[in-house]
């Protein structure tokens, strides 16, 4: 039983904060890109993405069905996971022109840029593994 206090709460980490850059345009002191920070999240915070994302499509017969928007669901996705820059400051928002994170995201990045913090988000929460990927891990 020595092993199930792993996965008492206390001692896992909540959450694991990343800096990458994203873009070698954002420059700090001496022209050094500055590096942005992304975060992981809980399934729980993830499942209320998933729910946030979801349309209504009306089907055959006038019947209504949910289906997820997948562009929203990821713009939430990478939003919600980049801690610095303060994407809710509305300062940093009127600069652009625009108002929520996920559309100044989609403003201040090129689109090779925003692939890359969307693949970097990915990764930190575990979606870049696949079923067989993780049977394999464990096997080891």
């Amino acid at each position: 039983m020595s092993n199930l206090s792993a996965f008492f709460a206390q001692n896992v980490p909540t959450e694991v904060v990343e800096e990458l850059v994203v873009s070698q345009r954002f420059k700090g002191k001496e022209e050094k890109p500055i590096p942005w920070k992304i975060r992981s999240m809980t399934e729980e915070e993830n499942a209320a993405l998933r729910k946030a994302s979801m349309k209504k499509i009306k089907g055959k017969g006038g019947v209504y069905s949910q289906e997820i928007d997948f562009e929203e669901y990821t713009a939430r996705l990478v939003a919600t996971s980049v801690v610095f820059p303060e994407l809710k400051n509305a300062e940093l928002q009127q600069s652009y022109g625009v108002m929520g994170a996920e559309a100044l995201l989609k403003k201040m990045l090129l689109p090779g840029e925003y692939t890359v913090l969307l693949q970097s988000v990915q990764s930190l929460n575990g979606f870049d593994k696949s079923e067989q990927d993780l049977i394999e891990e464990v096997k080891n």
